[in-house]
């Protein structure tokens, strides 16, 4: 075993040595706990993201803007639930109506009311969802779509984005990670049917579809690239990308999960005068319950109908035994019903996270770039010769373990809670002056 001495190590990894000291130090019960969960489950977590090193703190419980641990440690939160809870944890409205639904019952298996009323809402919002169906999850939901669209099409290949992320499906589990031409994961078949392509390069993905448009189903993407580096779209690069599809007879799948009602009362896609077939969504659109939604023009959608149509003819997409639960739709209801009324949170969380990108470039005074839109933002550390991100292998080339380092720090010293090395999320909760707590957080890193 090599001994490491302090003048072998950088000063960033004694920096880093000394976070954990403290970080272990503060965090007793959580190593305890840990402990106990790396015994009874994979890693210890049931979400990979989850962990990081040299352990995940445990959450007693929330609130607003805020986790709290089991330790009692508080930290200021923009993970925010998978950037979920757009209205921060466990707001008044969601919490009262949550509490009146289960009085009445909270599984039922059947057709519900609730289930209704935020169709209702979502289909006003939302011009594309002439048709909807739920399920629990967003990996269920794009799973679907891409089945949807084969359905539609009768063709095979579906098209994704380098570093694209939509859930676990194996339809879709490909070039998620750099380098993105090694398969992600054993137990994936059938790898040839999905191809990937370049996000705002539109020349190279035309070449990339053309080669494959006789068996091209649809390309699937996202307007802002979330896991991906939080990474905004170029709209002639979407609108590119549509036309082809148009006139290829595919069909052109928006995956909003992320941006549906994140930036405004709706979808992305309606600024930039994009004609989606799908749209799926999920997160803010259940208010931080389970929630997966496909909604679409009502022609593609009705290959779901199994009434009047036969085997051969109809597109076998479900739910499961807990779609369109009564909580997950008024949880949802809830939510929308609270953004749809107070449009200010729109105003007030989006100009948050323009303070945030600006106040976080001038921090680093050129060692990074922060992508973003509105109320998401991203801190890429530079290194060999990057001066923007406009993809994902942008953001492969940027030192992501700098990036973990600077939000393991401010876990630790600061009471701030990033995922290690993912984007952050601001919701109507935090305050300028939770934003100017990270300015002094990241200042002295």
């Amino acid at each position: 075993m090599r001994i490491v001495k302090i003048a072998d190590a950088s000063p960033m990894d004694i920096l880093l040595k000394d976070h954990t000291i403290l970080y272990r130090k503060k965090t007793p019960t959580s190593a305890k706990l840990f402990k106990k969960s790396l015994k009874l489950h994979v890693n210890g977590v049931s979400h990979n993201i989850r962990f990081y090193e040299p352990y995940p703190f445990v959450v007693k419980n929330s609130s607003k803007e805020n986790l709290v641990d089991v330790d009692n440690n508080k930290y200021t939160d923009y993970w925010m639930g998978h950037w979920s809870l757009i209205l921060g944890h466990g707001p008044k409205p969601i919490k009262n109506m949550l509490s009146k639904q289960i009085s009445k019952g909270w599984m039922y298996g059947t057709v519900n009311e609730q289930t209704i009323r935020l169709s209702e809402i979502i289909s006003k919002a939302v011009p594309v969802a002439e048709k909807i169906r739920y399920v629990t999850s967003g990996t269920e939901a794009t799973m679907y779509a891409v089945r949807l669209a084969r359905s539609a099409t009768g063709k095979k290949i579906i098209a994704k984005i380098d570093g694209g992320w939509h859930g676990y499906t194996s339809d879709l589990l490909k070039s998620v990670n750099w380098p993105f031409d090694e398969s992600e994961s054993k137990g994936v078949i059938n790898e040839e049917q999905i191809i990937s392509i370049p996000y705002n390069n539109l020349e190279r993905s035309l070449e990339i579809l053309k080669e494959h448009s006789t068996e091209l189903a649809g390309v699937i993407m996202e307007p802002v690239l979330g896991g991906g580096g939080c990474i905004p779209a170029d709209v002639d690069y979407m609108q590119g990308i549509q036309e082809f599809c148009k006139k290829n007879n595919s069909l052109f799948i928006l995956d909003e999960i992320v941006t549906g009602f994140r930036f405004k009362f709706g979808c992305l896609y309606t600024e930039m005068n994009l004609d989606p077939d799908i749209v799926t969504l999920g997160k803010i659109a259940g208010g931080g319950m389970a929630i997966g939604i496909m909604c679409g023009k009502k022609e593609i959608m009705n290959f779901a109908d199994t009434t009047s149509k036969n085997k051969s003819e109809r597109s076998y997409i479900g739910g499961g035994t807990f779609s369109a639960n009564p909580l997950s739709m008024v949880s949802g209801f809830a939510t929308l019903s609270e953004l749809k009324k107070e449009k200010s949170i729109y105003t007030k969380i989006n100009t948050l996270g323009e303070l945030a990108r600006k106040e976080l470039t001038k921090v680093f005074d050129g060692k990074v770039v922060v992508t973003g839109k509105g109320s998401l933002f991203m801190t890429h550390f530079l290194k060999e010769g990057v001066t923007e991100i406009k993809n994902s292998a942008d953001a492969a080339r940027c030192d992501s373990e700098l990036l973990r380092k600077y939000h393991f720090k401010m876990i630790a010293k600061d009471g701030i809670f990033f995922l290690p090395g993912k984007l952050g999320a601001i919701s109507n909760a935090h305050s300028k002056k939770d934003v100017k707590k990270l300015i002094t957080a990241s200042e002295t890193f």
